[in-house]
Protein backbone atom coordinates (compact mmCIF):
# COMPACT_ATOMS: atom_id res chain seq x y z
CA UNK A 1 0.00 0.00 0.00
CA UNK A 2 2.63 2.16 -0.49
CA UNK A 3 1.70 5.65 -1.50
CA UNK A 4 4.37 7.91 -3.95
CA UNK A 5 4.50 11.37 -4.93
CA UNK A 6 6.90 12.16 -7.83
CA UNK A 7 8.01 15.20 -7.97
CA UNK A 8 9.55 17.44 -11.56
CA UNK A 9 11.27 20.59 -11.98
CA UNK A 10 9.40 21.30 -15.57
CA UNK A 11 6.63 20.60 -17.42
CA UNK A 12 5.69 17.31 -18.88
CA UNK A 13 3.02 16.35 -20.86
CA UNK A 14 0.65 14.05 -19.87
CA UNK A 15 1.67 10.95 -21.44
CA UNK A 16 4.73 11.98 -20.13
CA UNK A 17 2.82 12.20 -16.51
CA UNK A 18 2.00 8.50 -16.53
CA UNK A 19 5.09 6.89 -17.84
CA UNK A 20 6.97 8.24 -14.78
CA UNK A 21 3.77 7.54 -12.66
CA UNK A 22 4.18 4.13 -14.53
CA UNK A 23 7.45 3.52 -14.16
CA UNK A 24 7.94 3.99 -10.38
CA UNK A 25 4.46 1.75 -9.86
CA UNK A 26 6.44 -1.22 -11.77
CA UNK A 27 9.49 -1.12 -9.58
CA UNK A 28 7.48 -1.15 -6.81
CA UNK A 29 5.46 -4.40 -8.27
CA UNK A 30 9.06 -5.63 -9.20
CA UNK A 31 10.60 -4.50 -5.74
CA UNK A 32 8.55 -5.05 -3.19
CA UNK A 33 5.98 -7.56 -4.21
CA UNK A 34 2.98 -4.66 -4.39
CA UNK A 35 -0.45 -5.66 -6.53
CA UNK A 36 -1.14 -4.11 -9.76
CA UNK A 37 -4.31 -2.53 -8.19
CA UNK A 38 -1.97 -0.67 -5.44
CA UNK A 39 -1.61 2.20 -7.18
CA UNK A 40 -1.48 5.69 -4.98
CA UNK A 41 0.66 7.85 -6.93
CA UNK A 42 1.02 11.66 -7.38
CA UNK A 43 3.06 13.33 -9.61
CA UNK A 44 3.89 17.15 -8.79
CA UNK A 45 5.19 19.57 -11.36
CA UNK A 46 6.89 22.68 -10.48
CA UNK A 47 8.48 26.00 -11.75
CA UNK A 48 12.40 24.74 -11.48
CA UNK A 49 12.60 28.41 -9.45
CA UNK A 50 9.97 26.83 -6.88
CA UNK A 51 12.32 23.93 -6.52
CA UNK A 52 16.33 24.34 -5.76
CA UNK A 53 18.33 20.88 -6.94
CA UNK A 54 21.71 20.34 -6.28
CA UNK A 55 23.88 22.92 -8.81
CA UNK A 56 24.86 19.27 -11.17
CA UNK A 57 20.92 18.76 -11.22
CA UNK A 58 20.03 19.11 -14.78
CA UNK A 59 16.21 19.68 -15.91
CA UNK A 60 15.35 16.37 -15.67
CA UNK A 61 15.60 16.32 -11.94
CA UNK A 62 13.33 14.23 -10.18
CA UNK A 63 12.50 13.75 -6.33
CA UNK A 64 10.69 10.40 -5.54
CA UNK A 65 9.20 10.09 -1.98
CA UNK A 66 7.54 6.46 -0.51
CA UNK A 67 5.74 6.16 2.43
CA UNK A 68 5.08 2.49 3.29
CA UNK A 69 4.64 0.12 5.86
CA UNK A 70 7.74 -0.67 8.05
CA UNK A 71 9.39 -4.57 7.09
CA UNK A 72 10.93 -4.25 4.02
CA UNK A 73 14.43 -5.93 3.83
CA UNK A 74 17.81 -3.80 2.98
CA UNK A 75 17.60 -6.01 -0.32
CA UNK A 76 14.07 -5.12 -1.05
CA UNK A 77 14.83 -1.45 -0.49
CA UNK A 78 17.99 -1.46 -2.80
CA UNK A 79 16.12 -3.49 -5.46
CA UNK A 80 13.04 -0.83 -5.50
CA UNK A 81 16.05 2.16 -5.74
CA UNK A 82 18.06 0.47 -8.67
CA UNK A 83 14.42 -0.15 -10.63
CA UNK A 84 12.98 2.91 -10.14
CA UNK A 85 16.20 4.31 -11.36
CA UNK A 86 16.39 1.90 -14.39
CA UNK A 87 12.96 2.63 -14.95
CA UNK A 88 13.29 5.94 -15.34
CA UNK A 89 16.60 5.96 -17.46
CA UNK A 90 14.28 4.46 -20.06
CA UNK A 91 12.49 7.88 -19.94
CA UNK A 92 15.87 9.83 -20.64
CA UNK A 93 16.21 10.56 -16.73
CA UNK A 94 19.77 10.07 -15.65
CA UNK A 95 20.37 8.36 -12.92
CA UNK A 96 22.24 11.22 -10.95
CA UNK A 97 18.67 13.16 -11.44
CA UNK A 98 16.90 11.05 -9.40
CA UNK A 99 16.71 10.91 -5.54
CA UNK A 100 14.65 8.96 -4.02
CA UNK A 101 13.11 9.20 0.29
CA UNK A 102 11.25 6.05 1.76
CA UNK A 103 9.36 7.16 5.02
CA UNK A 104 8.38 3.98 7.04
CA UNK A 105 5.44 3.93 9.22
CA UNK A 106 3.66 0.97 11.11
CA UNK A 107 0.54 -0.54 9.77
CA UNK A 108 -1.47 0.41 12.45
CA UNK A 109 -0.60 4.27 11.52
CA UNK A 110 -2.53 3.81 7.99
CA UNK A 111 -6.04 4.10 8.14
CA UNK A 112 -7.41 2.12 5.05
CA UNK A 113 -10.55 0.31 3.79
CA UNK A 114 -12.78 2.35 5.61
CA UNK A 115 -10.55 3.34 8.53
CA UNK A 116 -10.15 0.00 9.48
CA UNK A 117 -5.58 0.14 11.03
CA UNK A 118 -4.13 -1.84 8.26
CA UNK A 119 -2.64 -4.05 10.99
CA UNK A 120 -5.74 -5.60 11.60
CA UNK A 121 -6.71 -6.71 7.87
CA UNK A 122 -5.37 -8.87 5.00
CA UNK A 123 -3.62 -6.36 2.70
CA UNK A 124 -3.32 -9.52 0.01
CA UNK A 125 0.15 -9.09 0.40
CA UNK A 126 3.59 -9.55 1.92
CA UNK A 127 5.17 -6.59 3.44
CA UNK A 128 8.24 -8.34 5.17
CA UNK A 129 10.33 -9.04 1.63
Amino acid sequence: MPNATIEVRRDCTEQEGRSLIDAVHSAMMEALGIPAWDRTLRLIRHDAADFAAPPQASENFTLIEIDLFAGRSLAAKKALYQAIVRNLGALGIAASDVKILLRESAPENWGVRGGVPASEIDLGFRIDV
